[in-house]
C-alpha cells in the first residue's frame, strides 16, 4: 500500500534522492505506485517554501526572494522529471492515470505562485528599482524574465481574473494530457501485418524492422507496418503496392481522429477556446499575440513575412516535382493522378533518376553506432567534449544507454542518456529534455540531459541501420542535447535550452550540418559488413541530392506551420477545427498530393501542452539562423575552424536564456541574416 505522503522522507525518497551511478535516481528502486504520493509530498513541501520566501519580514532581496524562488522546488523538479520521462518514454496505465490526474494539479499549483501577491509584490518591489541594484546582466535579465512571467501568469488580474485563468490553466493541461494520451493510443494499436508475398520493393533492412515490429506485438514469422515514422514513412517510399501504401498513410494522417474515445475533435476544439479567453483576459488581441510577445519573432506579422514567401516557392517547387512524378507513373503505365500515397514511392524513383541511387544504398553504411560515433566525434572536435559509455546502469527502460560527458581537461561535464528505439509504451517523434539542468546558483548541480528516438529496433544481434532522415534526426536531437550539457549560467530558469522558442531549434538544426561534412562521412559512414568506407562516388550522390524533394518537405512542414498560425491569431476559436482546418489549406492552394506533415488530430507540438502552440514556425526561423550560422565555418574553410568553434559555444551553445537571442546571434555572427540562406539551403531559390 502506498505511504501517505506525511509518511515520505524527501531527503532519502528514491524519486527525491537521487543517489544512483552518475548522480541518477535509482531507477530500480522506484515503485510506480509511489509517484502519486510522492508528488504529494513534494508539492507540499514547495508550498511551504513559497508561503516562507512571501512571508519573508525582512525587506526584498535578489538573495532572499529571486535567488530563494529559483532554488525552490527541488523534490518537485526531481519527482515530475522521472514522472514526465516516463509519461513519454515508457507509460503503461497506472502512469496515464496519473499524468490525467497530476497534469491540471501541477497547473494549479503553478497559478497560486504565479497569483501570490506578497511574493510578487516583492519581485515588483525588486523589479522597479532594479537599475539602483548593481545587477550583472545576467542578474538583471533573470528578474525582469521573472517579472514578465508573473505578469503573464496573472499577477496583476483582479480576484474573478484570478480565479478564471487558474480554471482555464487547469482545463487546458488536461485537455494536453488527454491529447497525446489518444495519439498514442492509436499509434500503439494500429499495424498491418503482412506475409512475404506483400513486401514486393521494401529493403531488406526494412524487411528486418518489420519482422521485429510483428515479433513484438506477438506474430512471429509475418511483418508488421507501424505508424512509427522510421517504418511508414520508408515503407511508404519502396512498397509497389499501392493498396497497401493507401492503407497505410490513410491510418497515419488519421492518428487522432478515428472513432471512439480517442478523436481529438472536442479536444483541439476545447483547447482552442480556452486559449483564446486566456489571451483576452490577459489582455492580448488573441493566443498568437500572447505566445510571440517573449519571442524572437515577436508578432504573427513577422511570422507571416517568413512563411508566405516560403510557402509561395515551395508550392511552385512542389508543382513542378509533381509532373516529374507524374510522367513516371505514366511510364509504367500508370494513368491515375499522383495522390498522397504515391508521391513519396515516385520520388524515390525520380531521384534514382537524377541522381543514379537510390537512399537504400545508403543505409549499410549508416549503422546506428557509426552515426553515434560520429555525433560524438564533431561534438569533440567542436567544443572539446568526451563521451564515455557506462555499461550496467539502470534507467527507465533496458535500451537506455548511459554516457558520462567529460571537458577537454577531464573534468566531469554532465551525463548524457539515449533511448533510441520505437515501442509501443513511446509517443512518437523525437525529443531531448532534461532530468535536471546545469547550472551555477546555490551549491549548483550539472546537466543530466537525455535524447530519444523511435528507430526501429532490428533484430537481435542485427545492427540497426539507419536512414538519412533518421541520421539527421540523431544528429538534431543530439545537438539540442549539446545546448542542455554546454549550458554555462548562473541561474536555472535560463539554463540551457530555457530560450525563446523560436531560438531553441538553431543548436538542433545547426548541428546537423556536421552530418553530410564530408570528412565526418568519410570517417565514420563504413559498411556495417566490411568496413570499408562509404565510395566517394555514393558521397557525392548523396550530398548532390540533399535538397531533392524539397519542394514536398517543404510544403508539408509550412503547411502544418500556417495552419497553427490561423488556428490562434483569431479571437474567436473556430466551432470545427478540422473544417477550419479543411478551409484554410484550401485557401492557401495547398497541392492535393502532399499531406500536412503533422494535421490537426495528431499535432503533438501544438495541442500535447502549450510548446510550440503558435510556435511550430520556430523550425524555419531556426533554420535561417542556421542557414547563415554554419556559413561561418564555410567562409572560415574550415568546418571545425576554432574561432569560429569557440565563439559558437560561448554565444549559442553556452549561453542559454542569459541574454536576448537577437544579442547572442549578433555576437556569433556580427549581423542577423536574410531568409535567402534558408531557401537556397533548401533548393527553393
Amino acid at each position: 500500500m502506498a505511504p501517505a505522503p506525511s509518511a515520505i522522507d524527501l531527503a532519502t525518497h528514491p524519486l527525491t534522492a537521487w543517489n544512483g551511478p552518475l548522480g541518477l535516481p535509482e531507477f530500480g528502486r522506484i515503485d510506480e505506485d509511489a509517484l502519486a504520493p510522492a508528488f504529494d509530498a513534494a508539492l507540499a513541501a514547495h508550498e511551504a517554501e513559497i508561503a516562507s520566501i512571501a512571508g519573508n519580514g525582512e525587506a526584498p532581496t535578489i538573495a532572499n526572494t529571486l535567488a530563494a524562488l529559483e532554488l525552490s522546488g527541488e523534490p518537485l523538479s526531481r519527482v515530475s522529471a522521472v514522472f514526465w520521462c516516463r509519461a513519454g518514454a515508457h507509460t503503461n496505465e497506472t502512469i496515464q492515470k496519473l499524468e490525467r490526474e497530476i497534469s491540471p494539479r501541477m497547473a494549479r499549483h503553478y497559478s497560486r505562485i504565479y497569483m501570490n501577491e506578497a511574493l510578487f509584490r516583492r519581485l515588483d518591489t525588486l523589479y522597479a528599482a532594479r537599475e539602483t541594484l548593481g545587477l550583472d546582466k545576467e542578474t538583471d535579465r533573470v528578474l525582469e524574465k521573472t517579472w514578465k512571467r508573473f505578469v503573464r501568469g496573472g499577477a496583476k488580474l483582479d480576484k474573478e481574473g484570478k480565479a478564471r485563468l487558474a480554471e482555464i490553466n487547469e482545463e487546458l493541461a488536461a485537455l494536453g494530457a488527454r491529447f497525446g494520451q489518444n495519439v498514442l493510443a492509436d499509434e500503439s494499436k494500429w499495424a498491418l501485418f503482412l506475409d512475404e508475398g506483400d513486401l514486393d520493393g521494401l529493403p531488406a533492412s526494412l524487411r528486418s524492422a518489420m519482422a521485429e515490429a510483428a515479433e513484438s506485438r506477438g506474430k512471429p514469422g509475418r511483418y508488421a507496418v507501424t505508424l512509427s515514422r522510421s517504418i511508414a514513412e520508408p515503407f511508404l517510399a519502396s512498397s509497389a503496392r499501392r493498396d497497401l501504401r493507401e492503407t497505410v498513410l490513410e491510418a497515419f494522417i488519421r492518428r487522432g481522429e478515428n472513432d471512439g474515445d480517442a478523436n481529438n475533435a472536442d479536444i483541439v476544439r476545447d483547447t482552442l477556446r480556452l486559449r483564446a479567453e486566456k489571451a483576452r483576459l490577459l489582455g492580448y488581441e488573441n493566443y498568437a499575440v500572447y505566445k510571440l510577445d517573449d519571442t524572437m519573432a515577436k508578432t504573427p506579422d513577422a511570422v507571416m513575412e517568413l512563411l508566405e514567401p516560403v510557402w509561395k516557392k515551395a508550392r511552385e517547387k512542389a508543382a513542378e516535382d509533381e509532373k516529374e512524378l507524374q510522367r513516371i507513373a505514366a511510364g509504367e503505365g500508370h494513368n491515375h493522378a499522383i495522390a498522397p500515397w504515391d508521391w513519396r514511392y515516385y520520388a524515390e524513383k525520380l531521384r534514382g533518376e537524377r541522381f543514379a541511387f537510390d537512399e537504400g544504398a545508403l543505409e549499410p553504411y549508416l549503422a546506428l553506432e557509426n552515426v553515434i560515433t560520429a555525433a560524438f566525434d564533431v561534438a569533440h572536435r567542436l567544443f572539446g567534449l568526451t563521451f564515455e559509455e557506462q555499461k550496467g546502469i539502470a534507467a527507465w527502460h533496458e535500451d537506455v544507454r548511459a554516457f558520462t560527458v567529460k571537458n577537454g581537461d577531464g573534468t566531469t561535464r554532465g551525463v548524457f542518456l539515449a533511448d533510441y528505439f520505437n515501442r509501443p509504451s513511446k509517443r512518437s517523434g523525437a525529443w531531448m529534455s532534461s532530468l535536471q539542468s546545469g547550472f551555477k546558483l546555490g551549491r549548483g548541480q550539472k546537466p543530466i540531459v537525455y535524447n530519444v528516438m523511435n528507430f526501429a529496433k532490428p533484430p537481435k544481434g542485427k545492427p540497426a541501420l539507419l536512414s538519412v532522415d533518421d541520421a539527421r534526426t540523431l544528429f538534431h536531437e543530439f545537438g539540442h542535447a549539446l545546448h542542455g550539457l554546454l549550458s554555462d549560467v548562473t541561474w536555472p530558469s535560463i539554463s540551457g535550452t530555457a530560450v525563446a522558442r523560436d531560438f531553441v531549434e538553431l543548436p538542433s538544426q545547426l548541428f546537423e550540418h556536421w552530418f553530410t561534412v564530408p570528412e565526418v562521412l568519410s570517417k565514420h559512414a563504413r559498411h556495417v559488413e566490411t568496413g570499408e568506407p562509404m565510395p566517394q562516388e555514393l558521397l557525392e550522390k548523396m550530398r548532390a541530392a540533399r535538397n531533392f524533394d524539397s519542394g514536398f518537405a517543404t510544403v508539408e512542414f509550412t503547411a502544418s506551420a500556417l495552419v497553427d498560425m490561423a488556428f490562434h491569431a483569431r479571437e474567436e476559436a473556430p466551432e470545427d477545427p478540422l473544417r477550419f482546418e479543411a478551409e484554410t489549406l484550401e485557401k492557401l492552394e495547398k497541392p492535393a498530393a502532399i499531406p500536412m506533415r503533422h494535421r490537426t488530430p495528431h499535432f503533438l507540438h501544438v495541442f500535447s501542452g502549450d510548446g510550440y502552440s503558435a510556435g511550430y514556425y520556430s523550425y524555419m526561423w531556426s533554420e535561417v539562423l542556421d542557414a547563415d550560422a554554419f556559413r561561418a565555418f564555410e567562409e572560415a574553410g574550415d568546418p571545425f575552424d576554432r574561432v569560429a568553434a569557440e565563439k559558437l559555444r560561448r554565444y549559442i551553445y553556452s549561453a542559454g536564456g542569459s541574454a536576448d537571442p537577437e544579442e547572442l546571434y549578433k555576437a556569433f555572427r556580427g549581423r542577423l541574416p536574410s531568409p535567402e540562406a534558408m531557401m537556397e539551403k533548401k533548393g527553393l531559390m
